[in-house]
């Protein structure tokens, strides 16, 4: 799959905002408590990505009613659906300057029915000419997600004939559907029900 920047500057890929807001001082902390020892831009990034994908448990899973879009709220409060989690990921990881890229998948049911937006990043790691995506939205029965920069290792691998799609963009901020979704819903209940089906 070709992954297309959206901004041509690399620069807007480490960028902090109100959502990615790795200036907040949690944010900072836990990127530098994990890249203890000195740990090389490899290390760091998988390092950040097992912490997210494995200490922030998917409200959903959890049954957390809680909604959570700011990384610096989703790291306090330790909760958040997909997008929350990549929006989390990518403070750590651009806190640390690495570029990373917000990405979605459309998924669905087996019959084609159901469809949602599903959230992701896309890192560059240093000495890389290309992006690596990479799914922190937590491992269970059925899902097993990896940190792999060579070879994809996601939570769901596309279904073309489910009406399924891997959006090839990589967004330097998220995309106003999914962030409108996410400030707009009071619980992950009626979260569920107002969830992007397509971008």
């Amino acid at each position: 799959m070709r992954l297309i920047q959206q901004n041509p500057d690399l620069s807007a890929y480490l960028a902090a905002d109100e959502v990615i807001d790795h200036d907040h001082p949690l944010i900072r902390e836990t990127a530098d408590r994990l890249r203890t020892g000195g740990a090389d831009a490899y290390s760091y990034a998988k390092a950040a990505y097992e912490f997210v994908r494995d200490t922030v448990p998917h409200s959903a899973d959890a049954q957390d009613p809680r909604v959570t879009w700011r990384a610096s709220d989703v790291l306090a409060l330790r909760t958040g659906i997909c997008y929350a989690k990549a929006h989390a990921l990518a403070a750590l990881l651009r806190a640390q300057s690495i570029p990373t890229a917000l990405c979605y998948q459309r998924l669905a049911d087996d019959d084609g029915t159901n469809a949602v937006v599903h959230g992701l990043v896309a890192v560059r790691l240093p000495g890389r000419a290309s992006w690596a995506r990479q799914d922190p939205r937590g491992n269970k029965p059925g899902v097993d997600a990896q940190f792999s920069p060579e070879g994809e290792r996601l939570a769901w691998t596309v279904r073309p004939e489910c009406n399924e799609i891997d959006y090839p963009v990589l967004y330097d901020a998220p995309h106003p559907v999914v962030l409108s979704a996410l400030r707009a819903a009071p619980d992950r209940h009626r979260l569920w029900r107002t969830l992007p089906t397509a971008l």
